[in-house]
This record gives structure tokens, sequence and C-alpha cells, in this order.
């Protein structure tokens, strides 16, 4: 019986590892990088689609802060990016949490290249 909650509590903290590379980004993938030995497979691919994520965050903000500059449709076109970015960054948090290894849609085949 010990083994099983032994198993099940290195699942737990892979699940936790894994959401945190979504709930602070950079610094959670630098937490299962440092940690990396520690770590299983799960954790790292999720540090991989939260970097992708990450990055594909500061894209949109770059995008948007070009748009700014076009009244009303920039603003609106930067508004549907972050709703898009927001909705993959829960949808990776919830993949994590239900412990799921499904990539992102869109910007996931780019995580699966981070070889951590």
């Amino acid at each position: 019986m010990a083994k099983k909650e032994t198993g099940k509590k290195g699942e737990d903290d892979e699940k936790l590892f894994a959401f945190l590379c979504y709930l602070i980004s950079v610094i959670g993938v630098v937490i299962v990088l440092a940690t990396k030995k520690e770590r299983g497979e799960f954790s790292r691919y999720h540090a991989g689609q939260g970097m992708a994520l990450f990055i594909a965050a500061i894209v949109v903000w770059i995008i948007a802060a070009i748009l700014g500059f076009i009244p009303i449709i920039g603003a609106v076109i930067a508004w549907i990016l972050w709703v898009l970015i927001l909705v993959l960054w829960v949808l990776g948090m919830v993949n994590a949490l239900t412990d799921k290894k499904i990539r992102l849609p869109v910007i996931g085949q780019y995580g699966e290249k981070f070889k951590f």
C-alpha cells in the first residue's frame, strides 16, 4: 500500500509542476528544468508547451502593439488574439491538471520541439 501512495504522490507532483509551467509561465519552466532529474516526462512535456505559449504571448503582445496604431480594427484584432491566448492558457492548465498529454492547438507543435 505504501508504494501506491508514493506513486500517487509522484503523479500529483508531476501534475503540480506541469500546472506551474502554465500558471507562472517561464518561472514554472525554469523550476521544472532546475529539477529535471526528479521530474518525469509529463512535466517536461508541459514545460515545452508552456514555453511555446509564453513565446506566442510575446508575439501577440508585439502584434497588439503594432495594431494599436490602427483605430478600432486594430484594437478588435488585438483583443481577439488575447482571448485566444487566454483560451490556450486555460486549456493547457486543464490538460496538466487532468493528467493529459494533449498538445495545444496551433502552437503545440512548436512546444513539442523543445527537448527538455
